[in-house]
């Protein structure tokens, strides 16, 4: 059995490595090391794939997600709603504009967002008075889009903008409608590690809001206006690198026949554990893009047991996420207390991750689920 790689990008660059070498070389040679050509060429072909109208790629996942809160002017004494399971910069941006982000439950078998307990946390925060509701950061958790139909009416309901965070959604859909076309605006991330990523860091906006669009271009470059040197609002340094556009070219164009594989070996994972672990839900309608293949096991001592056996097996494993974010250290002035958020709570001591890569096997993905079924 060859090595298993949790994400194998060697094995990505080997089958894609004549066009990402070719495209790294066209931007040595032609010294456009900022917003060079590649980097509209890019922002063309993720609208193209995306359904959006409007695409302002930027130097991070994190990036994607703040930038859009500076335009709506998001500040202190605004409340945001994001998930309590998710990485943590869902919730830093928000702390970052000054606002109070507000953390909500998740659905047990998607680890999505639960509209339910949005709406809940929405009445929460009115009926207490101290804050006011502005804002919900949903996340395409693992692949799977949130249950945006849902959230969409609760924010219309209580007006309330919405940004999808698609970091690690890119690919995925509903009802046909890809991640990246929920909500006034939507962020993604290409680290690495995501289903699209480049060689460093890099993130994309994206919108069908003209007057957004153009805010999002100003808040890139400093806050620029018209003119290099005019400035009209404070911004950011955040433009993405010429040469992670040229990689990211290529990989964009690869995506779907590895998303395809990435759904194959979902579903012979899932086919071998039944009764074993519980995967992510994947609902009707939905499509995952499967970032991350993600199962819960029966509890904290049965997941040890497994990725115990699996690390000396030479298989890697990965836990998204050991602690729910409204239990983080920084976040204790908001006054969370255990058993606020129970669904999260328990999710961050059962879950873990296997490998998932558009290049993984179906020997590989047996050996795995052998390994687990010895136990």
């Amino acid at each position: 059995m060859q090595k298993i790689a949790f994400n194998d990008l060697e094995a990505q660059y080997a089958h894609l490595k004549e066009e990402i070498d070719a495209g790294i070389a066209s931007v040595i040679k032609g010294c456009h090391f900022i917003s060079g050509p590649q980097v509209g060429e890019l922002e063309q072909a993720l609208c193209a794939y995306t359904g959006r109208k409007y695409c302002v790629t930027v130097s991070s996942g994190t990036d994607a997600l703040l930038m859009p809160l500076m335009a709506w002017d998001i500040h202190e004494g605004d409340a945001v709603f994001v998930p309590g399971f998710t990485f943590f910069a869902t919730a830093e941006v928000v702390s970052l504009t000054g606002a109070t982000p507000v953390f909500c439950d998740i659905n047990p078998h998607t680890f999505n967002l639960d509209p339910d307990s949005l709406k809940e946390q929405v009445e929460r925060v009115l009926r207490e008075g101290t804050l006011t509701p502005k804002a919900v950061i949903p996340v395409d958790l693992f692949g799977e889009p949130a249950e945006f139909p849902r959230i969409e009416e609760i924010c219309r309901e209580y007006h309330l903008l919405l940004m999808e965070d698609a970091a690690q959604g890119f690919g995925g859909a509903i009802q046909g409608k890809r991640a990246c076309c929920f909500g006034d605006v939507s962020a993604t991330s290409f680290f690495p590690a995501k289903v699209l990523g480049c060689y460093g860091d890099g993130g994309a906006i994206f919108t069908d809001d003209e007057e957004m669009y153009q805010k999002l271009l100003s808040i890139r470059v400093h806050g620029k206006g018209s003119d290099k040197y005019e400035n009209i609002r404070l911004g950011l340094n955040a433009r993405l690198d010429t040469v992670q556009a040229a990689i990211l070219l290529p990989k964009l164009r690869a995506l779907d026949e590895e998303i395809t594989v990435r759904n194959r070996m979902a579903a012979r994972y899932s086919e071998q554990l039944e009764g074993i672990v519980e995967p992510q839900a994947v609902l009707d309608g939905y499509f995952s893009s499967f970032g991350y293949y993600t199962v819960q096991a029966r509890d904290g001592a049965h997941r040890d047991a497994i990725m115990k056996e699996l690390k000396e097996q030479g298989v890697p494993t990965m836990i998204y996420y050991p602690i729910p974010l409204h239990l983080q250290k920084v976040y204790e002035p908001l006054g969370y207390q255990k058993g606020d958020l129970p669904v999260c709570e328990a999710l961050c001591e059962r879950v873990f991750s296997l490998p998932m890569h558009g290049y993984l096997t179906q020997e590989q993905v047996d050996f795995i689920c052998d390994t687990i079924k010895s136990l």
